[in-house]
């Protein structure tokens, strides 16, 4: 078992102020089968046993918002990869999970270079089942990540990165309220990109971004087409909303525009890495608002820099980047040159596409230097170009000599395969079908499973059926927090 306490839920587990403006400090003892482990967002501090029941005493020491208490409990067993870091999993997949993660403690140390000293002494990933809603929760000493990172080559690892960003931005610097959110993930993806940047080089940051600018602009088009516009918004009204309602890639990539280009504006990254410091320094241990942060920005750039940023920073439209719906109001520059060669494929496959013919020049070779980034975004460009409304069409002709060169079908790449069945969906390829079911139905992570649910829904009648079918049948497989979503994607 495991617990998901983000964004409201751990007020299920003890009567508690249940807000992320509240921070708490505890201890706990848990009791379970001698034969299971209990892991905790917090610090083993003894085990006994006593007869079959195995007692697991754990403190927490620095304050915490409530929604980062952590329990699991299973058999789990677990392997050193790093000073801080032990990873844990079921046994049968421990082996290939240390193997994946085993450059975490790089990722901490390159953090603590960008901003401070590391605060909470252990950083322990847990693998979790693949009913885990998420990517990776941040937890304080003991991450949750999703089985779905295992692809066997560490091409997913920058999730890992993604979740050591949040103890600093989150963690220790925490949204006031969940209306704030982007101050916890819009912050955590600037970071976790800065990580990748010190890491592959600023072409690498660059690409990531680029990636999160069509996660963005699918985010906009679905609560536009549903008709809730204001989940697009930076600084949310949630009033009588679920907060999970509003959870998209808005906070996350709208907040990392924000600060790309407050960074840009403001004289690069050797300008902006000490002010990045300062956020953490000023408001370590606090819950903070968007206008805090606002004020001290200001303050900062005011002390060490003087009146030239104040002005700088008096050109922000701050009202429209907090308050406006819809994709940012600036259109930040990203290089491009790891796009090129994605992009330079997609248009072959387009103009194919416009006069298909038995024989091409196409081979497996033309992806075999690619990143798992690098094929996203072919397939991505695809997907954009199919769905355009002058764009080109990919018959299922063309897309099944695509997957008889690149065998997308068979991959096992959990990126890959879902923008492959997103496109094989899109363009109305059914032959699909049962690898979708097959996928929705083993792994559990939204992040794959509402999209393909939802182009599933749109293929055709029959994929509406089987859509809706699919679902009903599974429903028990799915995180509640999944199900529940998805259930109102299908409505």
């Amino acid at each position: 078992m495991f617990t998901q306490c983000q964004p409201i839920y751990a007020r299920t587990l003890a009567p508690i102020q249940d807000s992320p403006y509240v921070k708490l400090k505890y201890t706990a003892e848990i009791r379970c089968p001698s034969h299971l482990r209990a892991l905790m967002s917090a610090v083993p501090t003894s085990e006994t046993v006593s007869g079959n029941v195995k007692t697991c005493n754990f403190t927490q020491q620095i304050s915490i918002p409530s929604y980062l208490i952590a329990l699991a409990v299973g058999n789990i067993e677990g392997k050193r990869v790093g000073p801080r870091t032990t990873v844990w999993s079921e046994p049968e997949v421990v082996e290939k999970a240390a193997w994946e993660f085993q450059d975490t403690e790089l990722f901490i140390k390159t953090g603590e270079e960008i901003l401070t000293p590391y605060v909470w002494g252990v950083y322990d990933l847990l693998v979790l089942p693949a009913s885990f809603p998420y990517g990776g929760m941040e937890n304080p000493c003991l991450t949750f990540v999703t089985p779905s990172l295992l692809a066997g080559d560490r091409s997913l690892v920058d999730v890992v990165a993604h979740e050591i960003a949040h103890s600093w931005m989150g963690n220790l610097v925490t949204s006031a309220s969940w209306e704030h959110f982007w101050l916890n993930e819009g912050f955590t993806m600037f970071i976790e990109r800065r990580i990748v940047s010190r890491l592959h080089g600023e072409p690498a940051r660059h690409f990531s971004a680029l990636l999160g600018v069509k996660a963005l602009q699918e985010s906009v088009d679905h609560y536009n087409e549903i008709k809730t516009p204001q989940f697009c918004r930076l600084v949310q009204d949630l009033k009588g909303c679920d907060p999970d309602d509003a959870f998209s890639t808005v906070p996350y990539e709208k907040g990392f525009h924000l600060l790309f280009y407050l960074e840009s504006i403001l004289g690069g990254s050797e300008v902006f890495d000490g002010y990045l410091r300062n956020h953490v320094e000023t408001f370590s241990h606090k819950s903070i608002n968007s206008f805090q942060f606002k004020d001290n920005l200001y303050a900062y750039f005011e002390k060490t820099f003087g009146q030239e940023k104040v002005d700088i920073l008096n050109t922000v439209d701050w009202d429209t980047w907090f308050f406006a719906s819809g994709m940012p109001p600036v259109e930040n520059k990203f290089d491009q040159s790891l796009a090129e060669a994605c992009k330079s494929l997609a248009t072959r496959w387009t103009d194919y596409a416009k006069n298909p013919v038995p024989s091409h020049n196409f081979s497996e070779k033309d992806i075999s230097e690619f990143s798992t980034n690098q094929t996203v975004v072919f397939l991505e460009t695809l997907m954009t170009e199919a769905s355009s409304a002058n764009g080109v069409k990919f018959s299922i002709a063309v897309l099944d000599t695509m997957d008889s060169v690149y065998k997308f079908t068979v991959g096992r790449n959990c990126e890959i395969r879902c923008r492959w069945q997103e496109l094989c969906l899109a363009s109305g390829r059914e032959v699909i079908f049962p690898e979708v079911v097959d996928f929705v139905t083993t792994m559990g992570r939204m992040k794959y499973v509402r999209p393909l649910y939802r182009a599933l829904k749109k293929c055709s009648t029959a994929g509406e059926k089987l859509a809706r079918e699919t679902f009903l049948k599974h429903k028990g497989f799915y995180h509640p927090i999944c199900a529940q979503m998805v259930e109102r994607d299908l409505a």
